[in-house]
């Protein structure tokens, strides 16, 4: 299953970088969202190292889910970009 990293979770004045905000193809509801928490996430960097990080619970009511990296977090360059939802 494949996701596109959206943004940062973060409110007006404090951004979270080890939260990431992703939007995963085919899922369209809080409910579909729902069932993918606990699952691991996985980004591919440039130099094919893997930063894995795990999806918490969902985000909104469209189907965005938030999932948290356990190193420092993700760099800017991943914004947009694939991930994989195993």
């Amino acid at each position: 299953m494949e996701g596109i990293i959206v943004n940062y979770r973060g409110s007006y004045k404090t951004q979270h970088p080890k939260q990431m905000i992703i939007k995963v193809k085919d899922v369209d509801t809080k409910e579909k969202a729902a069932k993918l928490v606990g699952k691991k996430v996985t980004w591919k960097t440039k130099t094919n190292k893997d930063i894995s990080g795990k999806i918490s619970a969902a985000h909104g009511n469209k189907g965005a889910v938030r999932a948290i990296f356990a190193e420092k977090g993700l760099p800017g360059q991943a914004l947009g970009k694939k991930v994989i939802i195993s």
